[in-house]
């Protein structure tokens, strides 16, 4: 019986460990079968690896990298882009393509001579007030983002031709104007003329004019200084008549009172 209780033990002992010991030897066998696998990726991306370094005669794996940044970076991002010193409003400069060309700086977008150019923006109507030109009106205007060959001064509603000047003008002469005459600027090139707009087109306003307004100043000026010369002097007038009503009045009590005082 003790040999049976001995044998018994040993059976639960191995029943006992006998699954981990079995559940450790499937896993591990599992786990070595699966290396292979890792093998074969590994020379895959090795594969790829040589590929990709084929051709390659230098030792200098990132050399094509840095080739790439440095065609990337050009002077232009280098820094804050500089605009080009012109002024669309201002006569005779040089033309904003001819400074870039020159001094690397950049222009605004410009149309081309193929297709009609934009509109000028007109600026004023201002009459002259000295000179030989005296008593006409000077229209200035600023040049629109357009290729242009020359300018056009419109005046609607009368007989007056069209004053044509040169590209580099941003001014002209007119004779003088009623108030309300429409004057409009056309920018001109091969492929045409720019259409009127609100923008390209300004009434005459007469007393818009700085001459004008002085002088309407200076008689408004004299009228109000004359009216008051007017009421001081009526003023003054007024209170002498009282100071003389005031003596013949005290004069004429004074009479009274003697008279009465003689007779009694």
């Amino acid at each position: 019986s003790r040999g049976c209780w001995s044998l018994s033990w040993i059976l639960a002992t191995l029943l006992v460990f006998a699954p981990p010991v079995i559940h450790d030897s499937f896993f591990s066998s599992a786990a070595s079968t699966s290396p292979p696998t890792t093998r074969h990726q590994i020379v895959f991306m090795t594969d790829l690896d040589l590929s990709y370094d084929y051709g390659d005669t230098s030792d200098e794996d990132h050399s094509p990298d840095l080739e790439v940044r440095s065609s990337v970076r050009t002077p232009v991002f280098a820094g804050k882009p500089e605009y080009c010193k012109y002024n669309p409003c201002l006569e005779d400069q040089e033309p904003c393509d001819l400074l870039a060309t020159n001094s690397g700086c950049l222009c605004p977008g410009m149309s081309g001579s193929d297709v009609p150019p934009y509109p000028p923006v007109i600026n004023g109507l201002r009459p002259v007030t000295d000179g030989d030109n005296r008593a006409k009106i000077e229209v200035q205007w600023c040049a629109p983002s357009s290729e242009v060959i020359s300018y056009r001064i419109v005046i609607e509603g009368t007989d007056i031709p069209a004053l044509e000047v040169g590209k580099a003008s941003r001014k002209g002469l007119v004779d003088s104007l009623e108030v309300g005459t429409k004057v409009c600027v056309e920018a001109v090139n091969n492929a045409g003329h720019s259409r009127p707009s609100e923008f390209s087109c300004k009434r005459y306003d007469h007393s818009g004019s700085s001459g004008h307004g002085l002088l309407a100043l200076v008689i408004g000026g004299g009228v109000g200084l004359l009216l008051l010369l007017v009421v001081t002097s009526v003023i003054f007038w007024k209170l002498q008549m009282c100071r003389k009503a005031k003596r013949h009045s005290s004069s004429g009590i004074g009479n009274t009172l003697n008279n009465t005082g003689g007779h009694q």
